[in-house]
């Protein structure tokens, strides 16, 4: 993949609707996105030099998304601070440039809002995956 622009990388929720219609819910300048596997050792007397053996396919499979940023509006705000108190579990896309779009349900993990003296009010999320993705390669 070569070189993208990092404000490129987006993070949209859905509205819950059929069909869900997604919207860009903060400037984000700060984001990451983490995919994880749990491996599964299956690893006996017999394995080959004593090597580690994992089990292709078993454990469980996580997505991580954190981001630091401005609110685009105070609706976007308000939105994202309910979801939270709820404890609600939204569908989320991801646009990830030059990869594509990972896209599934979430839930708001942290929130965290700063600000200093001589600057602009910012929060920061935590996403976590809670069940399956789906994925959209990049044309």
């Amino acid at each position: 993949m070569p070189a993208q622009r990092g404000k490129d990388l987006l993070l949209k929720l859905g509205d819950g609707g059929d069909p869900e219609a997604f919207a860009t819910v903060a400037g984000l300048r700060a984001k990451t996105l983490s995919l994880n596997a749990q491996p599964v050792d299956v690893t006996h007397a017999d394995s080959v030099g004593g090597w580690r053996e994992l089990l292709a396919g078993a454990g469980a499979r996580q997505a991580s998304v954190s981001g630091a940023g401005v609110f685009l509006s105070d609706g976007a705000a308000a939105d994202i601070r309910a979801i939270f108190f709820a404890g609600e579990i939204r569908r989320w896309r991801i646009v990830v440039p030059g990869l594509g779009e990972i896209e599934g349900p979430f839930l708001i993990a942290n929130l965290d809002y700063s600000g200093a003296h001589d600057g602009e009010a910012a929060f920061a999320l935590a996403l976590e995956s809670a069940g399956p993705l789906d994925f959209a390669a990049a044309p």
